[in-house]
């Protein structure tokens, strides 16, 4: 089958999905395409997790089971052995935000040392991930990146955080498993990506270990990108990066205009695809230097990247790219790249029903929001669903 049409084939795209979980998958993305009803539902969801009203069985049978593996790593294994089966690594994501204490920080590190133990023994799932807020609270990491000064407390509190990050990128490369860090706000990342940076020059001696995450929706990335590269180059060390649009973008907007300064987000969708495109043929480039992870739904950039690679004369499993998509969400593309032979992993969320409902939240938010997106997914689940009834 020609490139061009790769992502059209639902027999390869949805073939692990029973005629029921088809079925759920329409009625879920159904609902996401209708913005009052996600905001309501959202509203309604709060309200009733905070009420403690016994609704989590509900969660649990319709959006959790669709957008999350499980509610622990052991919970996620039949999924992901099932996807490995067709080519497709996970990406587990222990997905608990809006956590404030050092014990809760500490018990989020010792959740990622553990899957990593748990991966290193796992083909299925080559790679790990944290995001920096689940380390250490926000506003350290915003007074951190603002140079201001720390009281002895929040000295001990920003080591706390180092050591974290640390101890994880240290157990990565002990076992060969690379681990991605989430990128956040832009007003907390400027203390995140140093520390990152510190954590590649450390452990990424022989070959990319730790990823950080750039957020091409902000116009200052690739500056960013490009100025890493050369340090790296200096020091002698190399560069792992996951590539994504954004997942922020009204609250970055709103921010800016509140505080009076100048967003950080592309004027643009089209100006925020130049960016990831951008950025793509920068990594493609560079590979021996740089590894990429490209994580996005986005049709044309995974067309792209696979382009680049063709006329670069790489392998489609050159160990340096991967392609990454949302569990749950684009499997016309995950699995039909796949099917071709490329490196692809899912981002595996999961964790108790309550503590990953921000996510599910915001899955559904930007769903609604991404223009085409849903659209996409309803038009092939449809497809597929006719074309089952044709056999």
């Amino acid at each position: 089958m020609s490139t061009e049409r790769l992502f059209d084939n639902t027999k390869i795209a949805f073939a692990l999905k029973s005629d029921s979980e088809l079925e759920r998958a329409y009625f879920l993305f159904k609902m996401i395409s209708i913005e009052p009803l996600v905001k309501i539902g959202t509203a309604a969801t709060n309200l009733a997790l905070k009420a403690n009203l016994p609704i989590e069985g509900l969660i649990r049978s319709t959006v959790f089971d669709h957008f999350c593996g499980g509610v622990n790593e052991t919970d996620c294994l039949p999924i992901i052995e099932k996807m490995y089966e067709k080519g497709v690594s996970s990406v587990l994501d222990f997905s608990v935000e809006g956590k404030e204490s050092e014990v809760d920080f500490d018990n989020a590190m010792n959740t990622i040392l553990n899957i990593i133990e748990f991966a290193k023994d796992v083909d299925a799932i080559p790679i790990a991930v944290f995001k920096p807020s689940g380390f250490g609270r926000i506003a350290l990491f915003e007074k951190i990146g603002k140079e201001q000064p720390l009281n002895s407390k929040e000295v001990t509190e920003w080591q706390n955080v180092v050591n974290r990050f640390d101890a994880v990128c240290k157990k990565a490369k002990d076992n060969d498993v690379a681990v991605l860090i989430d990128a956040e706000e832009s007003w907390m990342q400027d203390a995140a990506d140093d520390l990152v940076t510190l954590m590649m020059k450390t452990y990424n001696t022989e070959k990319a270990i730790v990823f950080n995450t750039l957020q091409m929706y902000r116009h200052d990335r690739m500056a960013f990108l490009e100025k890493e590269h050369l340090k790296a180059k200096e020091g002698g060390y190399f560069l792992g990066y996951k590539l994504v649009r954004g997942a922020y973008m009204e609250k970055e907007n709103e921010r800016a205009e509140v505080k009076g300064y100048k967003s950080p987000i592309c004027s643009s969708k089209a100006a925020t695809d130049d960016n990831f495109n951008a950025a793509v043929n920068y990594i493609s480039d560079n590979l021996d230097t740089i590894s990429l992870f490209a994580g996005t739904h986005n049709e044309e950039s995974s067309y792209l990247l696979m382009d680049l690679m063709s006329k670069k004369g790489l392998s489609n499993n050159d160990s340096r790219i991967w392609f990454g998509q949302l569990y749950g969400m684009s499997d016309h593309i995950s699995f039909n790249l796949s099917n071709e032979g490329y490196n692809v992993a899912k981002y595996m969320p999961f964790g108790p029903v309550k503590d990953v409902m921000p996510y599910l939240i915001r899955r559904a938010e930007e769903n609604t929001s991404v223009a085409g997106q849903t659209g996409r997914e309803l038009t092939l689940l449809s497809r597929e669903k006719k074309r089952r009834k044709m056999l």
